[in-house]
């Protein structure tokens, strides 16, 4: 079977009087086989928060189409996130403003291999058909606390304090970068990129379910309009990207060769 990539990436405002978030998804320019996926949301009052966010899908995509195979896909990954803290960080002086991103990235690399790295409460979903195979852990409070086994999952998610990051792109310190991966993608399987705009409004079980009910266009435009009515009017921004691999059965091989006329 060969493995075919239906992806898609999605967004929307919310109830906020500015889109912060930022979203990509691109092919490599030389190679193929090679695709990355980001999203990052901004943070840092009017206009802000979106040109962070601009520099991490900025940085983040130039470093990915000048990359080589001889440097590892996680140093592409942490060398670019870092490149994109420093630069939020010098942004400050230019426009006196206080601009902050989380991030989360993806690498779909030959042999249905991935690598993915965040920072920050942006997250990416592992499904195995219904099932989570794994997610990203946010570098929040909350999953502190959850941690320490101090609160439940549960409780994370009426706490008060749950949009506390304890990192981030462009704060005063080292931005914590956190790895994870996928060394053999099958068909049925699907990644989801999200801002806490969607996540916050499904259980980990819903996800899964709805993201095996159509295409990656028609999945993602499902997530956020239930994102929508379940924001009930206060609705942070949204960003998505969805990728979704199907197994595609080979074209029989023909024998003898057809002859050349």
């Amino acid at each position: 079977m060969a493995l075919k990539l239906d992806a898609c990436i999605a967004q929307h405002q919310g109830d906020r009087k500015e889109q912060q978030d930022r979203v990509a998804l691109v092919g490599h320019a030389r190679q193929a086989g090679l695709a990355l996926a980001v999203v990052a949301d901004g943070m840092g009052g009017h206009t802000g928060g979106a040109l962070a966010a601009e520099q991490v899908i900025h940085t983040l995509s130039t470093n990915f189409q000048h990359w080589g195979t001889s440097e590892s896909p996680q140093h592409l990954l942490q060398a670019s996130l870092l490149e994109a803290h420093t630069m939020i960080k010098a942004s400050r002086f230019i426009n006196e403003k206080d601009p902050h991103s989380t991030a989360v990235a993806v690498l779909l690399l030959p042999g249905a291999r991935a690598v993915w790295a965040h920072c920050g409460d942006s997250r990416l979903y592992h499904f195995r058909g219904v099932h989570l195979q794994t997610r990203t852990i946010d570098h929040s409070y909350v999953e502190h606390l959850v941690r320490l086994g101090r609160i439940s999952p549960e409780d994370a998610e009426t706490h008060p304090n749950k949009n506390i990051l304890l990192t981030s792109l462009g704060g005063r310190d080292e931005p914590r970068v956190e790895f994870g991966g996928a060394e053999r993608l099958r068909g049925g399987d699907s990644l989801l990129l999200c801002s806490d705009g969607l996540w916050a409004y499904f259980s980990e079980e819903e996800l899964g379910a709805l993201l095996s009910t159509g295409t990656a266009r028609e999945v993602a435009a499902r997530l956020i309009d239930m994102a929508r009515a379940r924001s009930a009017g206060e609705g942070d921004n949204i960003s998505v990207a969805l990728l979704k691999f199907i197994d595609e059965p080979k074209a029989p091989a023909v024998w003898p060769p057809a002859k050349r006329p």
